[in-house]
């Protein structure tokens, strides 16, 4: 935690289990395709890669939870550097919280959600991947998910729903946290 960049700037963090695609949907929502490291193995990123926008914002990636290649110990200490960052980040805002649209939520998933509730940090949950399904199966999963928010005081009620392979929902989310940042500075 002693390593992290200042505190002085709106942050959105960007958490999910292991290959959900948070990487791909910070390209995406950046228009960069290799400003974060993306990969078909689970457990890539293994630290919190920060990215600053412009003064404004900046972005964290955070390392996935739940299934990774890596050795117990190391998962061990990505998920404990998580939950530090999540309890002591001032200038967080909000917590996009990804899930895989294919698989909708798991417990995992509804551990950080309490984690998150506990830690009054404010989450959004984006289901990703959702090309991936066709529109009926989609519509269901968002039901589903939305219900089980109700349960969660610091969650947006509304699901948010994204490609970043194909950049459905990336304008939608991308205005949503244009929001947060904070404004540009005149002269």
């Amino acid at each position: 935690m002693d390593g992290l960049p200042p505190d002085t700037i709106p942050e959105i963090a960007f958490a999910g289990r292991s290959n959900v695609g948070k990487s791909s949907l910070v390209n995406a929502l950046t228009g960069r395709k290799t400003l974060a490291r993306t990969s078909h193995t689970p457990g890539r990123t293994q630290q919190l890669n920060f990215f600053d926008l412009g003064g404004r914002l900046m972005m964290v990636d955070l390392p996935g939870y739940g299934y990774a290649r890596a050795p117990r110990d190391t998962v061990d200490q990505w998920t404990a550097l998580i939950y530090n960052y999540l309890r002591g980040r001032v200038g967080l805002r909000l917590l996009c919280l990804l899930i895989d649209s294919r698989h909708g939520l798991k417990k995992a998933d509804d551990d950080i959600l309490n984690l998150l509730d506990k830690s009054a940090v404010a989450y959004q949950v984006v289901l990703t991947k959702t090309d991936k399904l066709k529109a009926g199966a989609l519509a269901g999963v968002v039901k589903k998910v939305e219900d089980a928010l109700r349960k969660h005081p610091a969650a947006a009620l509304t699901v948010m729903t994204t490609s970043a392979h194909k950049g459905e929902g990336v304008p939608e989310l991308r205005s949503r946290l244009h929001m947060l940042a904070a404004p540009t500075r005149l002269g």
